[in-house]
Formats: structure tokens, sequence, C-alpha cells
């Protein structure tokens, strides 16, 4: 079946995605969409020529993910969120763009698929069509999407970056819960994230506790991290890939180019066929120094990114007092300190509930608003 392809494949062999997310945006100035689809499609063709198994972008929905709130994040100074997300919005149409992408994708023999930053963004990819799902770490405890995302039945991959042990539980159970099929990819939030901060142990602590597959979504420099993940056992390798690291744009500075693709491809497949070979790659000096603590924990730099990638209830329209809340009445919307709802772990607490009184579009939903 198309939506167990991942599960499928890694049980043969190391599943390698080259994350492509919006490094097709390489200008400071807008450019046309048809331009920024030509991008993207050279990517593709490079990830695939490097031997990636998969390239993943990043869809975004201004509506339900950005509140219009001047803010700027940590790791990239260009443009201020709304700004970058509306842009995104922009640049990648339905017609003009990810249909035209996906079937490129097809086309030259490589798997498409997209992070949906939003559930507006996940019904763009329904209409689009992917395999399974990718939730990045800064979305695990939007349940809104995540709600979505398991009433697809499709496999979801989530990272756990900028997050703590507690809340990787809580995901796992409200995914569980709902039957999903999951993999965990451990991640740290650091841009570019130093080896002794890797804590690469992490990855057999996630796959004993939940009894999953896991992988690694690597932002450290160069390949050796992502191959000491798989001689520690990861199962999905994911790096974001680019053409060039001195590139206008968010994650070009911490992307593998497609000569550094190729080798750690080639890097991977060596590991998986010679025990000995793994064995010794664990004894490298960078790969002692990545160990770090086998517990996930929150690494000192993530917590800076938290109050501007988690989320908050907000009311997805209009509704009058008295009405009971559904789950299109409600968004989930960046970035969470600023805009005062509760956060967006609590969406099963106001399912079913009654407004206490009328609420406008994008008002925060707070504790006092509900019965």
């Amino acid at each position: 079946m198309m939506q167990s392809l991942i599960l499928e494949k890694i049980k043969d062999h190391v599943f390698v995605i080259a994350e492509i997310g919006k490094n097709f945006i390489q200008t400071q100035e807008e450019r046309p969409v048809a331009e920024y689809l030509e991008n993207a499609k050279v990517l593709a063709r490079a990830a695939q020529d490097a031997g990636a198994d998969a390239v993943k972008f990043q869809t975004h929905h201004v509506e339900d993910e950005q509140l219009n709130i001047s803010v700027v994040s940590p790791h990239f100074k260009g443009s201020d969120r709304y700004s970058w997300v509306t842009r995104n919005t922009n640049a990648t149409p339905i017609e003009g763009f990810w249909k035209p992408l996906k079937a490129y994708c097809d086309e030259i023999g490589i798997i498409f698929f997209s992070t949906p930053m939003s559930r507006g963004a996940a019904q763009k990819l329904d209409q689009v069509g992917v395999p399974f799902w990718k939730v990045g770490s800064g979305d695990i405890l939007d349940f809104v999407l995540l709600d979505y995302l398991a009433a697809t039945k499709k496999p979801i991959i989530f990272s756990t970056g900028m997050s703590t042990l507690e809340e990787i539980d809580k995901t796992v159970h409200f995914l569980k819960k709902r039957g999903s099929e999951i993999i965990i990819l451990h991640c740290v939030s650091k841009y570019p994230c130093p080896p002794e901060e890797l804590h690469l142990a992490s990855i057999g602590f996630l796959r004993d506790r939940y009894g999953v597959p896991v992988g690694f979504s690597d932002h450290s420099i160069g390949i050796d991290s992502a191959l000491a993940a798989v001689a520690l056992g990861a199962r999905v390798v994911e790096k974001h890939f680019s053409l060039a690291r001195d590139l206008w744009g968010a994650d070009h500075k911490v992307s593998m180019t497609p000569e550094e693709m190729r080798a750690l491809v080639g890097g991977i497949r060596e590991l998986e066929s010679n025990a000995a070979t793994r064995e010794h790659y664990l004894t490298k000096d960078i790969v002692v120094r990545g160990m770090g603590s086998p517990e996930k924990i929150l690494q000192k730099g993530e917590a800076a990114f938290r109050p501007y990638f988690r989320k908050s209830l907000m009311a997805g329209r209009d509704c009058a007092a008295g009405e009971v809340i559904a789950a299109q009445d409600v968004y989930a919307m960046r970035p969470q300190e600023y805009a005062g709802g509760l956060p967006s772990e609590e969406y099963e607490r106001v399912m079913g509930k009654k407004t206490m009184r009328a609420l406008k579009k994008y008002d925060p939903i707070i504790k006092d608003i509900v019965s």
C-alpha cells in the first residue's frame, strides 16, 4: 500500500531524505512562481542524482499558521515571521507549484513529500498527494494539525527538536490512540549544531522507550554525525539540502551540497553492508564527542526557539455565544508567546465545549471562554 511506503522501505535500508524545505527561495527580493518551481526541480534532480530516497519540502498556509505580529526568529534575521510565511504561501500555489513539482518528482523517480506547517497546509498537500507526513519539531504539540494528519491514516514522521521528554510522551500518546504508525526523529534545534550537543545516544533511548522506528534529523555540518546515527541504528536520515551554503534564505547555511549528499549516501550504504565498518565508525573522535546523554533532554540553545514556533489555540471564524466548538472552528497559530490562547496541545479540552461569549476570528481561546 502506498501509505505504508516508508515503513516498507526502512525494513530494507536506511531511508535518506534531502530536506529542500524552502531552499528554492534563493534571493531576498521576491521572484515569479515559475522561477521558484524551476529552482525546486533543479534541487530535486540534484538530490535524485546524489542517491537520496526522497525530497522533502515545507508547505505554508499563512491564514491558519502565523499571526500578523512582527517577530524575528533566532535562526533567520532576513525577514519577520509573518512576512516570511506569507511569502512562502504566495510563492507556492497548488496548481502553479505543488502539483507540477510532485509530477516532476514522480517523473524522475524520487519520492516527493512536504512538511505541512498547519492544518490548512496539510489540506493543500492532500490535494497534491503525499505518501506519508512529516511534522517539524515546532509543531509536535499542534494537536489541531496532528488530529487532521492522523485521520488520513498515513504514517507520520515527527522530529523532536526543542522538545522535552514529557512533550514527546504527549505526542506519542495522542497519535497512538488514533492508530497512527509513527517514526520519531531525534533532533537538536540548533543551526548549526556542534557535535558536543548532538546527544546521539538519544537514538537508542527513543527507540527503546517508544518501540517504534527512530531516525535522525541532522543540523550539524558534514556527514560524520549522520553516519554515526546510522551506526547507532537510525532508520531514517534527514539533512537540509541546497546547491550552495552562501545563498540567501533561512536554511542554506546548514545544508548539504550535492557532493556532500552523494558522500553521505555512499557512506550509509557502506555502513549497512559492513558490520565492522559500523563498529569502527563509533570509535571516531567526532562521534564519541557527539554521544552525550542517552535520555532526550531540551538543550540550552533550543529553548530560544520555543516562543516563536510553539502555537496557541485561536478562533478560526466568528463564533456566537453558546456555539459548540468543532475542529474547523479552531486554529493553532504561532507565535505562542504573543498569541495569548491556550497551548495547542489543549485542543481536545475545548472540542465539544460551548463558547461563553462571542468570538471574532483570531481571538485567543482561553479557559474562561469555553464552558
